[in-house]
C-alpha cells in the first residue's frame, strides 16, 4: 500500500508541474505575486481561525470536561500531517488523536470522539456540497453537472447514514464481535477496546453536541470559501461569493473522491482549472490559487508538526513516558482511507 501511495504522489506530482509549465510558470508567478505579503498573512490568519473553528467542533463532542486547546492543537496537527505528509487521511487522523492526547485528553477519548467528529465533518461537507449545487443551479441551470452532483450528494448520505447507524445502533454486535475476535488473541486486548466503545455510547447520549457539532462543520466549510474569495480578489479575479462557493464546494467532492492520491496533488491543481473555466477563471490564476493554499499549508504544517515533536520528545526525555496507547480505529467518510502510515 505504501509504494502504491508514493507512486500515486508522483504521478500527481508530475501533473501539477506539468499543468504549471502548460499554462507558464510566469503566469502563474504573477498571480501569485500579485497577493503580496500581507495578503498571504491575511490569509494565513483566517486559515488559523478556521483550524480554531475546526478544534470547537471536536470539542463540543466531549461528554466530559476537556480543555479546548487540546482539540484545536490536535485539530491543527491533524491537518498538517494530512496536506503535508505522504499518508492516507487516516494517518492524519491518528496523528491528532495523539497529539490531544499529549494535552491531556485520553486515548480512548481522543479515538472516539475522532471517529464522531470525522463523520460528522462529513456529514457538513454533503451539506456544503449541497448548497454548491443549489448555487450552482441558480448561475447555471443548464450546466450538466448538476444531476451528476446531486447523485453524488444522495449516495453520500446513504453511505454516512449507514456508519451512523452502525455506530449508535450495530455497535453492541460490533463490540461483541471484536471482543470475541480479540479473546482468541489475549485477555488484555479485547478489555483494551471496550473503553473505545464506551466513549462513542456516551457521544451519542448527547443529541444537542451532535447536532452542534455537525452545524458548525457546515458553518466551517462554507467559512473555508471566503478564504478563497479573499485570494481570487487579492489576485485581481473579484468572483462572487456565490461562484466561489460552487467552486470551493466541487472541488473537496472530488477531492474526497481521490483520498488515494496523497495531498491530492495534481488532483487539486486539475479540478481548479476545471471549475473556475466555467465561471471565468483562468488556468494561470486558478493554478495560482490553489498553489497559494499549499503555501499556506506549508507554512502552517511545518512549525505545527516540528513543535508536536518536540513536545513528544519532551515528554520522553523528562521520563513521563508516552500516552495510553489509542484503540485502533477506522474512521469512514469521504476523507478516510486504508491506514499507510
Amino acid at each position: 500500500m505504501k509504494t502504491v501511495t508514493i507512486l500515486l504522489a508522483i504521478v500527481g506530482l508530475l501533473l501539477g508541474t506539468a499543468l504549471v509549465g502548460y499554462f507558464g510558470f510566469g503566469e502563474v508567478w504573477h498571480a501569485l505575486l500579485a497577493v503580496r505579503w500581507t495578503g498571504f498573512l491575511a490569509i494565513v490568519l483566517y486559515h488559523l481561525a478556521g483550524i480554531a473553528l475546526l478544534g470547537l467542533c471536536w470539542y463540543v463532542l466531549s461528554p466530559r470536561p476537556a480543555p479546548l486547546r487540546a482539540f484545536v492543537w490536535g485539530r491543527l496537527i491533524r491537518d498538517s500531517g494530512s496536506e503535508l505528509l505522504p499518508l492516507s487521511q487516516l494517518g492524519g487522523f491518528v496523528m491528532g488523536a495523539r497529539a490531544a492526547m499529549l494535552l491531556g485528553i485520553g486515548g480512548a477519548a481522543a479515538t472516539a470522539s475522532t471517529i464522531v467528529d470525522v463523520t460528522l465533518e462529513v456529514v457538513g461537507q454533503l451539506g456544503y456540497t449541497a448548497l454548491g449545487l443549489a448555487l450552482l443551479a441558480r448561475l447555471k441551470p443548464d450546466d450538466p453537472l448538476i444531476g451528476w452532483i446531486a447523485l453524488g450528494i444522495l449516495a453520500g448520505l446513504a453511505a454516512v447514514a449507514s456508519f451512523i447507524a452502525v455506530q449508535r445502533h450495530a455497535l453492541g454486535r460490533m463490540e461483541n464481535l471484536v471482543r470475541r475476535i480479540a479473546q482468541r488473541w489475549s485477555r488484555s486486548a479485547a478489555e483494551e477496546q471496550q473503553p473505545l466503545f464506551l466513549e462513542i455510547h456516551e457521544i451519542y447520549r448527547r443529541p444537542g453536541a451532535l447536532y452542534l457539532g455537525g452545524l458548525l462543520h457546515w458553518a466551517a466549510w462554507v467559512a473555508s470559501s471566503v478564504e478563497a474569495w479573499l485570494a481570487l480578489h487579492l489576485m485581481g479575479a473579484p468572483l462572487g461569493i456565490g461562484a466561489v462557493i460552487v467552486i470551493e464546494s466541487l472541488l473537496y467532492a472530488i477531492r474526497s473522491v481521490a483520498f488515494a492520491v496523497p495531498n491530492a496533488v495534481g488532483v487539486q491543481e486539475g479540478a481548479y482549472i476545471m471549475l473556475g473555466a466555467a465561471f471565468g477563471l483562468t488556468p494561470e490564476t486558478a493554478l495560482a490559487l490553489s498553489l497559494l493554499k499549499r503555501a499556506r499549508d506549508l507554512v502552517i504544517g511545518v512549525p505545527a508538526l516540528i513543535a508536536w515533536q518536540v513536545l513528544e520528545s519532551r515528554r520522553l526525555l523528562t521520563g513521563l513516558g508516552r500516552p495510553a496507547a489509542m484503540p485502533s480505529f477506522t474512521p469512514a467518510g469521504g476523507k478516510a482511507e486504508g491506514a499507510d502510515t
